[in-house]
């Protein structure tokens, strides 16, 4: 393929540090963000994903402080999300070191945010996190959630990911709460989905747990494949998942 894939690791911060759970519950402390991602860059990551998963006034600047001390010791992409609602706040999290937003609720709520920010910043900038469960009732059987993940909406995700793309989203990032945690691989069928209908590069994200996951996400149509729970548990290092890419005959980094 003529377009490297992005292996990605993502980091859930909660009060200052890494968390995973399984489909968005029972969070565990997995270990300091500013080292984790520091190892992370070192295997070789192409990007590294900061997702506050209980964004609050408290620990908002907790966040700030936390991507400015990565941004000067890893030298990758840094993409962060997590209860950013307005332009001011991507301004702010820009400052600080981060390269590209992640929004998700706050979009949901007001998708005018998503204009706000390509216009002011660039569609490079934005990057829609879709939190998405299944459900039988939506068009595409799949609808967005906010919150975390804690709260379900009635939004199709294929349509509102082809909204948000229309708005100047230019990336998105896809997480399978179903999948979530996990291991038991990404989820295809989503993937599908999306990137069939979508004009902007797909991050495949939730249930990655072993080498032989991640390939299937690049045909299934993913730009970039995103973990957490393997390389937090060092089950996996970023050059094993590139090797095993590469294996498959695909072009990464």
């Amino acid at each position: 393929m003529s377009v490297s894939v992005r292996v990605i690791p993502c980091l859930d911060v909660a009060a200052g540090r890494v968390v995973k759970g399984v489909n968005f519950l029972d969070l565990r402390d997995a270990g300091d963000p500013i080292e984790l991602a520091r190892a992370y860059y070192e295997q070789g990551a192409d990007e590294i994903t900061f997702l506050d998963v209980k964004a609050t006034v408290d620990n908002r600047e907790t966040m700030f402080d936390l991507v400015q001390a990565t941004a000067e010791q890893v030298f990758i992409p840094l993409t962060v999300g997590g209860g950013v609602r307005t332009v001011d706040d991507v301004a702010r999290l820009l400052a600080h070191g981060a390269d590209k937003i992640g929004v998700n609720s706050a979009a949901i709520a007001r998708p005018a945010l998503i204009d706000e920010i390509a216009d002011r910043f660039g569609a490079q900038v934005c990057v829609l996190s879709l939190d998405v469960t299944r459900d039988a009732a939506a068009p595409s059987g799949f609808v967005v959630t906010t919150h975390g993940g804690r709260e379900r909406t009635a939004i199709d995700a294929i349509t509102w990911a082809r909204e948000a793309i229309e708005r100047g989203a230019g990336e998105l990032l896809v997480n399978s709460i179903d999948a979530d945690g996990t291991k038991n691989g990404f989820d295809l069928e989503l993937i599908t989905a999306v990137a069939e209908s979508a004009t902007v590069p797909v991050i495949a994200s939730g249930g990655a747990g072993a080498l032989e996951h991640f390939a299937p996400a690049v045909v299934a149509g993913a730009h970039a494949v995103l973990a957490a729970s393997v390389f937090h548990n060092a089950d996996l290092t970023v050059g094993q998942v590139k090797n095993a890419l590469r294996a498959e005959g695909m072009s990464v980094r």
